[in-house]
């Protein structure tokens, strides 16, 4: 069959936008797609959420990673066999020690980037050129964490290992451009007030670590300017979990009404007692650009939505309502919460984070509401962080 969706032109001003190649049903897959580069988030991955360093599937089984979040190893799981980790086939780099969750994993990362990027026996050492540039994006960009610098260095390293460079190069060109002023405005929102310096600075770790002359536009202060500002405009939160993927096995479990209830019971108190002790940080968490998904324009009313039912960087695009060949599918950039919220202070949120002014259908019907946000808005309103802003797509 061929894909259900495909990417179109719209205008100067929108860019892109997917459209339905075919009527899909309400709760059909629309595509699943493989991104062109991903990564886990530096502070996640210090604070031990361990995630195949390739496709970000969870490394721990289901009861380590609820005995991680709880604090508390003397916990026990029922239901040990529904948990989908396998630790046998676990493998490690043997130059550098990091984790794959597979030969696969390991191989596809190899091929792509990982030998350029491979620390070696330099892995602990903090003078080494991308310790250094990690280090000092630990220091910038505090979680909850939106995006990655390594990220960036996975694009660089893809290339320099590419034969066919220009395919790669036309292929990271295609992510949505921002003029120079709103590269600004992302960058800002990145790294906050002090920008400009901490920009220069990571230029030039990023130069010292990677610099290859193929790619010497990206290195100059406006090139590494507009490939952060690509990342961040473009990057989708990827999340991860073998506590989730556990907790939707047991889910499907035919068992007898009183198991069941007890099963969820246990289940609920889990979560709760994990939320005092780890807060909202439950997944494996980092980014990747995805070339279909990053089409999707945002409405404020989405037919579609997307997920990570596979616990590993494989995006799912699901519909949400049934969508006719030729209509546009559009995802939300906004939380549940956020999208109850007045037109004006959806746009607040929508203008501050990925710089445009929603025109879908609901703000349209709402074009004529007041400008003023409800009282209640108002208290609230100094709360959009980012973690809101991760999308609900984090959510496994």
């Amino acid at each position: 069959a061929g894909a259900a969706a495909e990417a179109r032109f719209i205008s100067s001003a929108k860019g892109k936008g997917l459209f339905a190649t075919k009527n899909i049903r309400k709760g059909e897959t629309v595509f699943v797609e493989k991104p062109v580069v991903s990564s886990q988030f530096l502070w996640n991955a210090l604070y031990n959420y361990r995630a195949c360093d390739h496709c970000l599937r969870a490394l721990e089984t289901a009861e380590e990673n609820a005995q991680r979040l709880l604090g508390k190893s003397s916990l026990v799981l029922p239901h040990p066999e529904q948990c989908s980790i396998r630790k046998d086939l676990h493998q490690q780099c043997p130059r550098c020690q990091v984790t794959y969750c597979s030969a696969e994993c390991r191989q596809a990362a190899l091929e792509q980037y990982h030998h350029v990027l491979c620390l070696g026996p330099s892995r602990d050492d903090p003078t080494h050129p991308l310790n250094k540039l990690q280090e000092a994006w630990r220091n910038m960009h505090y979680p909850p964490e939106t995006s990655s610098i390594m990220l960036m260095a996975r694009m660089v390293a893809t290339i320099k290992q590419a034969k066919d460079k220009e395919w790669w190069i036309k292929t990271f060109s295609q992510f949505c451009n921002k003029t120079a002023n709103e590269e600004e405005e992302i960058v800002h929102k990145l790294l906050g007030d002090k920008f400009k310096g901490q920009l220069e600075l990571l230029r030039l770790l990023f130069t010292e670590a990677l610099y290859d002359e193929h790619l010497s536009r990206w290195f100059t202060p406006e090139g590494f300017r507009s490939l952060f500002a690509l990342v961040g405009t473009n990057g989708q939160g990827i999340g991860t979990s073998s506590l989730s993927q556990w907790v939707h096995a047991c889910d499907a479990l035919d068992l007898p009404m009183l198991q069941r209830e007890e099963l969820d019971a246990f289940i609920d108190q889990l979560y709760k007692d994990i939320e005092k002790e780890s807060g909202e940080f439950l997944n494996c968490e980092g980014s990747g650009l995805y070339v279909l998904q990053s089409c999707c324009n945002h409405s404020c009313i989405p037919n579609a939505e997307t997920s990570f039912p596979e616990n590993n960087f494989l995006l799912h695009l699901t519909a949400l309502e049934d969508i006719e060949a030729g209509e546009e599918i559009c995802i939300s950039y906004l939380d549940c919460c956020q999208r109850e919220r007045s037109r004006h202070s959806r746009n607040k949120i929508l203008r501050e984070n990925y710089l445009f002014t929603c025109s879908c259908p609901k703000c349209l019907a709402q074009a004529d509401d007041a400008d003023l946000t409800s009282d209640e808005e108002e208290e609230g309103e100094g709360e959009t962080d980012d973690a809101e802003l991760e999308d609900e797509m984090t959510d496994v």
